[in-house]
């Protein structure tokens, strides 16, 4: 099958296009079937290589304006002229050049390229061609959700099924003449319930409560307990925050905190307690700040984009005009399209980066698209209300004073459309010293680095195409407020004027001025002049060998250097500026500063700011009316009162989220909601970018364009929207079977489709396609609720089976992809450490903030040390459940990663268990272990009189059951020997304790 975007054009099979060129000999061009002849030989031998994407040779044959541009040997096409086309050398021959894979083109397909090149080389406007993989859109995800009905089933399967899950799957054992395990008991199923809905093992209370109940509907109702419990949003947070790979740091080389990641996490938890509709809460991920601008969740929802790893070095680090700036900007759109689109449709897009996506119908366009969505948004910290009720006051004020605002700049506008050139000069005036006093924008000179000692020398340097000849020199001191230093801020102690004919300044050099042995004193805002006298040079050389004090360290700084002719012309700015080092923090400190003619020496240096103002407010006042005047007097005390209004409401908390608004920090600075150009790369290479693209997404599902129709393409935030109104339509079958595939994964230990994150070609198929898409519709169309979905799950009796084997089952279905029994699980590394908590009684249940750390940090100059060998949990002042640790990405908590915590610097869409002899060490003997047993043992002696009893508490604490016989006396001898400490550090070492059965 083939494939041609913007036209619908089905391609010839090969004997009638062999028929169409013979009967066409001499079709005009007009009428060669260019689409049916011409086109397949192009995609069957060319494509691959000569797209907009690789242009191999530098040549595309991809569109006809590609084509036209030729190749590294110039055009390959002469319109009407065959033999002056080096397309058809290339292919022709004994051994054809070209193709370089495949084979050559056969002399039906030479003498049609003929033919069209003859009839002047035809190629109709729009048509694109694509490789033939790209049209491959009949894969089983990318098909319409279907309705399959529920599976008829024999007498005796029927009395097995309590939901429609069981039917189908009973329908598949059925044909291998299986059938369900019998019930789990109670004491099982309460376990196996309250760890997969809540992450915590049920008290021994709980667990009586439960086996004793005799009620008909005693099942169902613990299941809709768990549901409802808060418990429920912080066990299936963690779960999502894998799959996004959310960390509370940025990971790389550095590795900095990441202070405010956690009002995500919270939204996560808050989201999944409320039972948001899921395309609700996959909207207000992508485009919260857009749906919902002013709510409690609206923009941390959007931490969801950035929750993967920040390259500080390359995104604060590096000069924007470097090709590495580039670079790391692709990478950071990279991970965010990865992220999105793996979690949500379950599709590998990240793969056609470099090209065409080589299994699955995505184009590297599409792909490029994907990232022009996010190319306005940065990672960085946004402000938010917490309180709804805040929020909505904030909005209504900022709503009102923008609107005063405007009322008062209209008639402002107005008023001075009236004063002529003397106001808007008055205006330039104030505008400038307002911006002075700011420092906004202020180029204040040039700044050495920070040195220990004034000892150390700098210098900085002018240096002219030619000998030029001078008659003054004059240097401006800079100013700074910094430590208020003010005036003469790092003018040097002592220093030396010279100038040469030479940039190394070792061979002949004249002094101009030395100020070396004794200290200078400072010159504040006093301009320090040297006389010339006609003197010819080419270098000017002013060196700082005795620094000026900072703030406990010491630099070289100097706000201008003008140097005058003969004229009284400064022609300093003709030269190129070099020095020993520079700080460059544009735009106050640069070397460029020294000469570009701006200096900046104080607030009112460009006159007495308050004296400008009443001036103008004179001005103002004569050409206003009376009315007007009042109007004005109205609205400035309205705005001042809207101000206190604002200022008297609750501090604005911070989140890490998608950002297009923030204070910019060294070269990281926002795109204040307008997105960067975004490129096609070929070959995935920054250096080689073909074109630019517009926003927009896959192109692979049938009656789902890919193409946005937005009212405003640079709308930052409406390109958000639409992706996530794409992702979420009803149309989308990706969406819906991607989330009903997760949940089950986490309930029955393998997904339907056991490649969560990938639903293409390289996945695995769905081992039950039909439950899969009833699952799926059912969840779209009946509310979307993740609950609901949950009740469905474990209601069944697929969900309450033993995980007891049988001979016969191994036999016919060994890896138990068909559940005819549950399978037994491995618990995650934090539901291991929650539980101990619960069981040590040491567990906190308070909810939401910022994470705990389980580590003492260091902070030296370059990057944090996390020292969880430190840490001692048994002194710690709360010890909150797994899901508010604070999770550090280049350093992970060696206790949880033994345990197979998930790397948080990947995306991780399941875990991999493994049973480890570290494992067994570290629950034996990591401190926090240790520490629980204590407590452990402890609680369990405060509620039990004798050994054998304090034995049976623990293990009905830990494992919720009674031991027998012979585990009791077993551990009776060992409790005799050293003591209940080490009993309770033994249970946690169990199989028992860490598998769900």
């Amino acid at each position: 099958m083939f494939f041609f975007t913007q036209r619908n054009i089905k391609p010839t099979p090969l004997f009638l296009s062999i028929f169409c060129l013979y009967s066409l000999p001499t079709a005009s061009a007009a009428e060669f079937p260019f689409e049916k002849q011409v086109a397949p030989i192009l995609q069957q031998h060319c494509i691959e290589c000569h797209n907009d994407s690789t242009r191999d040779g530098g040549l595309s044959l991809e569109s006809h304006s590609s084509t036209l541009k030729g190749g590294e040997s110039g055009s390959v096409l002469v319109a009407g002229k065959p033999n002056e086309s080096s397309l058809l050398d290339y292919v022709t021959g004994p051994e054809p050049e070209m193709p370089k894979k495949g084979k050559p083109l056969s002399e039906v397909e030479i003498e049609t390229l003929k033919q069209w090149i003859k009839a002047g080389a035809p190629w109709p406007d729009g048509t694109r061609i694509r490789e033939a993989q790209l049209s491959q859109t009949d894969w089983w995800s990318f098909q319409p959700l279907q309705k399959p009905a529920v599976p008829s089933l024999s007498a005796k399967n029927q009395k097995r099924v309590r939901t429609p899950v069981d039917a189908f799957l009973l329908a598949r054992l059925q044909e291998k003449n299986l059938s369900f395990s019998p019930d789990a008991d109670r004491r099982t199923l309460i376990r196996r319930l309250y760890f997969d809905l809540i992450g915590l093992p049920p008290t021994p209370a709980e667990i009586n409560n439960f086996v004793n109940d005799s009620h008909p509907r005693a099942y169902e109702r613990l299941v809709d307990q768990l549901l409802a419990s808060p418990r429920y949003g912080e066990r299936w947070a963690r779960h999502w925050l894998d799959v996004v790979h959310y960390g509370d740091t940025h990971g790389y080389d550095k590795d900095k905190l990441r202070e405010n990641a956690w009002p995500y996490r919270d939204y996560v938890i808050r989201a999944l307690n409320d039972d948001k509709p899921y395309s609700e809460f996959i909207q207000e991920q992508l485009a919260g700040d857009v749906i919902k601008p002013y709510s409690t969740d609206g923009i941390p929802a959007t931490g969801f984009i950035v929750a993967g790893p920040f390259d500080w070095v390359g995104q604060i680090e590096i000069n924007e005009k470097l090709i590495e700036k580039k670079i790391t900007r692709n990478l950071d759109r990279d991970d965010m399209v990865a992220t999105v689109m793996n979690t949500t449709v379950s599709l590998t897009v990240q793969c056609a980066r470099c090209h065409n996506h080589k299994f699955d119908p995505i184009a590297q366009e599409d792909y490029y698209g994907l990232q022009a969505v996010f190319a306005g948004i940065d990672r960085a910290e946004r402000e938010y209300d917490p309180n709804p009720q805040t929020a909505d006051q904030r909005q209504k004020l900022l709503a009102d004073q923008t609107k005063t605002r405007n009322d008062f700049k209209d008639l402002s506008e107005l008023i001075r459309s009236r004063g002529g050139k003397e106001l808007a000069a008055l205006d330039a005036k104030i505008d400038q010293a307002l911006k002075a006093k700011q420092g906004q924008g202020v180029e204040y000179g040039y700044h050495s680095k920070i040195e220990k000692s004034d000892k150390s020398q700098k210098w900085i340097q002018l240096n002219f195409k030619q000998p030029i000849t001078a008659e003054q020199i004059t240097l401006f001191p800079a100013y700074d407020d910094f430590n208020s230093i003010g005036a003469g801020f790092g003018f040097p102690q002592r220093f030396k004027l010279e100038v040469s004919d030479t940039a190394d300044f070792k061979t002949t050099k004249t002094i101009i001025a030395d100020q070396t042995q004794a200290d200078y004193p400072n010159p504040k805002t006093r301009i320090v002049e040297f006389d010339l006298k006609g003197q010819s040079f080419q270098h000017l050389r002013m060196t700082a060998t005795k620094l000026a004090p900072r703030s406990n360290d010491f630099i070289f700084a100097l706000g201008e250097i003008k140097v005058l002719d003969s004229a009284g012309k400064n022609i300093a700015r003709q030269a190129t500026v070099t020095s020993l080092d520079s700080i460059e923090a544009l735009p106050r400190w640069s070397r460029k500063n020294v000469n570009d003619g701006h200096f900046y020496q104080s607030p009112d240096s460009n006159g007495d700011l308050q004296k400008l103002q009443a001036k103008r407010n004179h001005l103002v006042s004569n050409l206003s009316t009376a009315e007007e005047k009042k109007t004005m007097l109205q609205q400035s005390l309205k705005l001042k009162q809207i101000k206190k209004k604002l200022d008297q409401l609750p501090k604005r908390q911070k989140v890490f989220a998608a950002a297009t608004h923030f204070s910019p920090r060294g070269n990281f600075r926002p795109t204040a909601g307008e997105p960067r150009p975004v490129f096609l790369l070929s070959r995935g290479s920054e250096k080689a970018p073909v074109k630019e693209v517009q926003p927009a997404t896959l192109n692979l599902i049938d009656g789902l364009p890919g193409d946005f129709q937005l009212k405003d393409p640079e709308n930052e935030g409406a390109r958000r929207l639409a992706l996530a109104q794409w992702i979420t339509r009803r149309e989308n079958p990706l969406t819906w079977r991607s989330i009903v595939n997760r949940i089950w994964q986490y309930h029955f230990g393998k997904g339907i489709v056991d490649t969560p994150n990938d639903f293409g070609k390289m996945g695995s198929l769905p081992t039950h396609p039909e439950l899969l898409d009833y699952l799926a519709r059912r969840f779209r169309d009946e509310g979307q609720s993740l609950k609901s979905l949950h009740r469905m799950l474990v209601l069944s009796t697929a969900y309450r089976q033993s995980s007891r084997s049988h001979e016969r089952g191994n036999q016919i279905d060994g890896d138990n992809r068909l559940l005819w029994r549950m399978n037994r699980r491995k618990l995650e590394a934090e539901a291991i450490r929650d539980a101990a908590l619960q069981v040590s009684g040491k567990l906190d249940l308070t909810m939401f903030g910022p994470g705990d750390r389980l580590f003492v940090l260091e902070k030296p100059q370059h990057s944090p040390h996390y020292l969880y060998e430190k840490f001692d949990p048994a002194t710690a002042k709360s010890l909150r459940r797994s899901i508010y640790r604070f999770v550090v990405r280049s350093v992970p908590d060696p206790f949880m990663e033994s345990l197979d915590c998930a790397d948080p610097s990947q995306i991780t869409p399941k875990r991999i268990p493994t049973l480890t002899a570290l494992q067994a060490l570290s629950l034996l003997n990591d401190q926090f272990m240790v520490s629980m047993s204590e407590f452990y043992a402890q609680k369990v002696e405060a509620e039990a009189a004798d050994l054998p009893a304090q034995i049976k508490l623990a293990f009905e604490t830990a494992l919720g059951r009674t031991p027998n016989k012979v585990e009791l006396q077993i551990l009776q001898t060992i409790g005799k020997q050293h003591g209940m400490k080490n009993i309770c550090r033994l249970i946690f070492n169990s199989n028992e304790f860490i598998f769900i059965d």
